[in-house]
């Protein structure tokens, strides 16, 4: 099980994004602090155990959990595709479930062991996928989780000799996914990944990206999994990561999660040492955590993208000691953990209870108590 949850938590937002090894450090050291801080959080107030919190999904998806464990069970790739049928043109909800869809085929195939009785030894894991473009290999929905399916495969290991050989594979299937369904920004979104990772030249990159833009201008997804490239640890620098998330914030229509992209863009350019209490409590930081606190008062309550939105503000709330907004944060989100910046660290949901800890200890210094607050319904 915790092989499962590592692996999904490694996908979170497309596994498209790697931190350097300081920050990973930074997080167990953190990690530690916090568990010592606070050794039972859940007293009093409903949280769920971390032994039970959920590192595959940002927040809760019911249908899709249910397609997963049948899936599991029956290995027939059915129900994810009448799950995708049914998703529809909502281009958020399909783009999360198709990452997860992915992630689960990958971790399927990583767990089995090689099968002996198979041509070359080769491991059966996920078969379903493999089963689902045989059998409907006009099916879109099968055509973007192979595709997605394959980037996970690719940046799980991009020190690999087969790292480009994988990227140019699921490029050629993301062009295929797209003649499936020609309205559909899925498989451009799946492309960006791909482009980042062979280092697209920027004008060819810019050229795809207003492939996404043409037909989902203001898709949330799609603008996370375009940052990074923007961004200095790949192919931009922080001026160029910063105005793409500031641009599009300008520019989000009503009831758009887009203003809360500036603190994402934060988080992608923070110093890898002495980040200090003054940092989270600077200017540039108070007017992201602003940014996103408006996007979630503005944007639909089920919005697909916002339990990401909220995780990435627990983690900061908690850093400029802002408890009892964190605390609200945690209420809604509190049980899946499978997002930044949890992902990064080596055990999801350890990451998350740790400041789920510190946000309650430092909340019941502030004053603050278990009576009247009760989780998220």
């Amino acid at each position: 099980m915790d092989a499962l949850l590592l692996l999904f938590a490694a996908i979170a937002i497309g596994g498209l994004v790697f931190l350097p090894w300081m920050r990973r450090r930074r997080a167990v050291q953190h990690t530690e602090r916090g568990l010592a801080v606070a050794a039972d959080p859940m007293a009093g107030y409903g949280f769920v155990p971390l032994e039970q919190l959920d590192a595959r999904l940002p927040g809760p998806d019911e249908e899709l959990a249910e397609a997963l464990a049948e899936m599991r069970r029956t290995h027939d790739w059915r129900p994810a595709a009448e799950l995708l049928r049914a998703t529809g043109d909502d281009w958020e909800l399909r783009w999360q479930r198709v990452q997860t869809l992915a992630g689960a085929a990958a971790f399927e195939l990583a767990e089995t062991p090689p099968d002996p009785a198979a041509p070359g030894g080769v491991r059966t894991g996920g078969i379903w996928l493999r089963t689902w473009r045989a059998e409907a290999p006009k099916d879109p929905g099968g055509a973007q989780t192979h595709a997605q399916f394959l980037v996970v495969q690719a940046l799980r290991d991009p020190g690999s000799q087969d790292f480009r050989m994988i990227l140019e594979e699921a490029r050629t299937v993301c062009r295929d996914a797209a003649l499936l369904a020609p309205g559909s920004p899925i498989p451009y979104i799946t492309e960006l990944a791909v482009a980042r990772g062979l280092g697209e030249r920027r004008a060819d990159y810019e050229e795809l990206w207003a492939k996404v833009r043409q037909r989902a201008p203001h898709h949330m997804g799609a603008h996370l999994a375009a940052l990074p490239y923007w961004s200095e640890k790949w192919h931009g620098s922080r001026a160029d990561g910063e105005d793409f998330a500031a641009r599009a914030a300008a520019d989000a229509p009503a009831k758009s999660l887009l203003p809360a992209l500036p603190l994402f863009a934060v988080y992608e350019h923070l110093p890898e040492a002495n980040m200090v209490r003054s940092l989270f409590q600077s200017a540039v930081v108070e007017r992201a955590i602003e940014g996103a606190h408006f996007a979630l008062r503005e944007a639909p309550a089920d919005h697909p993208m916002a339990p990401h939105v909220r995780h990435l503000l627990v983690w900061f709330l908690v850093r400029a000691e802002r408890y009892a907004e964190a605390m609200e944060q945690l209420r809604l989100v509190d049980g899946h953990v499978g997002a930044v910046p949890w992902s990064y660290g080596r055990s999801p949901a350890a990451e998350y209870a740790a400041y789920r800890a510190l946000a309650i200890a430092g909340w019941e210094q502030l004053g603050g108590t278990s009576a009247g607050f009760r989780p998220h319904d």
